[in-house]
């Protein structure tokens, strides 16, 4: 169930006040009620909706931090207003946790402040000042008690550089596997209750701090077979490689036995594995329904390619067509993530009309100017910009460095 503490008991009559006299949403007000009874299940996922489109254009160089460069070539964005019961059911809920968010996260009031936004003076969810992601460098953007911070994830990059901090706490951890299983099955499992996951990742044992290993490791739980692994380890500089033995034997097994498998990986460890089978004269065909989940993101750690010419090279490899391939969007400040196809998704719509990456019911995204901070409209450039209800205990408005169309 989606909840947020509040620290100060509210009376029976209205706010309470924290320690500096500063009024607390109550749980009485019905916004915030709302909220905290509201469970993500209480959201409908139905696959058979048409959202509304907002066409994407990643130039090269730009990336999220679980997503990754090379995001190009026509890739949209989905977000899904009539999959929740209504819109203004969403709008009251992101209010609510707004007036939460605002009375228990000291270094985002501070910045509403700063632009005279209070809880009271915002009537749409858009409204919200977002959060820009270099921020949770920086700032401590979290309601989660110090001595309750048992998780934090890192945004992905070099060791140099200073990482994006996202703190949980179980219950936290609770809500980010609530958002992220649901949609997960959706796109990748529509069809299957459990699945022979080979992870082109570490272990959350060897990489604790980042949230797609995470994730990983929770759908794993979730929907793996009792065969599935992780096969990614972690060198001397701790970059991420992969176990390349055991990712061919488990192929050459998958190919022999007629097991499907999923292969789920970031862009650069695909980028390995096919040039390890390249340079063998032998090529993969896995089992009819095998299928990819690749989440973008290189780092320096392998040549670049373009989207359509890595979707293409695994194909040719390993077998798995383009309708089993499906791009995962992700990043270490948020809880939700999103998917550019559907396996089986053939019946409601073709390749040819273009991959656009759908968000939750739960979650909404759009391209604002970078300038004037407003939607652009249709064909011009903007920033993408995301309202995560399922970012609970820190900040769900988050604006990304990713550009869009």
């Amino acid at each position: 169930m989606l909840s947020a503490p509040v620290d100060h008991e509210p009376t029976e009559q209205g706010n309470g006040q924290d320690a500096s006299g500063r009024l607390l949403p109550s749980r009485e007000e019905p916004g915030v009620r709302l909220f905290m009874e509201t469970p993500l299940s209480s959201f409908r996922i139905d696959s058979g909706i048409e959202p509304a489109r907002i066409p994407l254009n990643r130039p090269p160089g730009t990336f999220s931090p679980t997503g990754g460069e090379g995001w190009d070539e026509g890739v949209g964005f989905r977000e899904r207003p009539d999959a929740v019961s209504s819109e203004p059911e969403f709008n009251q809920l992101a209010l609510a946790l707004f007036a939460l968010q605002f009375a228990h996260v000291e270094a985002f009031r501070r910045l509403c402040e700063a632009r005279r936004i209070t809880p009271g003076k915002v009537a749409h969810w858009s409204d919200i000042p977002p959060i820009p992601a270099a921020a949770f460098k920086e700032l401590d953007l979290s309601s989660v008690p110090a001595a309750e911070r048992k998780t934090v994830f890192h945004s992905s990059g070099t060791t140099e550089q200073r990482q994006s901090r996202h703190f949980h706490n179980p219950e936290s951890l609770a809500t980010y596997e609530a958002s992220l299983l649901p949609w997960f099955k959706a796109h990748l499992l529509p069809e299957a209750k459990a699945f022979n996951f080979v992870i082109l990742t570490p272990s959350p044992a060897l990489a604790p701090h980042s949230s797609l290993a995470r994730m990983l490791e929770t759908v794993r739980r979730e929907f793996g077979s009792q065969d599935s692994r992780f096969n990614g380890n972690i060198d001397g500089t701790g970059g991420w490689t992969l176990d390349m033995d055991a990712t061919l034997d488990a192929l050459h097994k998958s190919t022999e036995t007629g097991q499907p498998m999923a292969l789920l990986g970031t862009a650069f460890s695909f980028v390995h594995l096919l040039d390890q089978v390249a340079a063998h004269p032998f090529r993969f065909a896995l089992p009819s329904g095998s299928r990819v989940m690749e989440t973008g993101g290189y780092k320096g750690r392998s040549r670049q390619l373009p989207k359509s010419q890595l979707h293409a090279l695994i194909t040719r490899y390993l077998g798995v067509p383009p309708s089993h391939i499906v791009c995962e969007y992700g990043m270490s400040e948020l809880s939700s993530q999103a998917y550019d196809w559907q396996v089986q998704n053939v019946k409601r719509e073709t390749m040819k009309e273009g991959r656009v990456f759908r968000f939750p019911p739960w979650a909404r995204a759009r391209v604002v100017s970078p300038e004037t901070a407003s939607e652009v409209v249709e064909g011009d450039t903007g920033l993408i910009q995301v309202c995560d209800l399922a970012n609970v205990r820190s900040v769900m408005m988050i604006q990304t460095e990713d550009l869009a169309t």
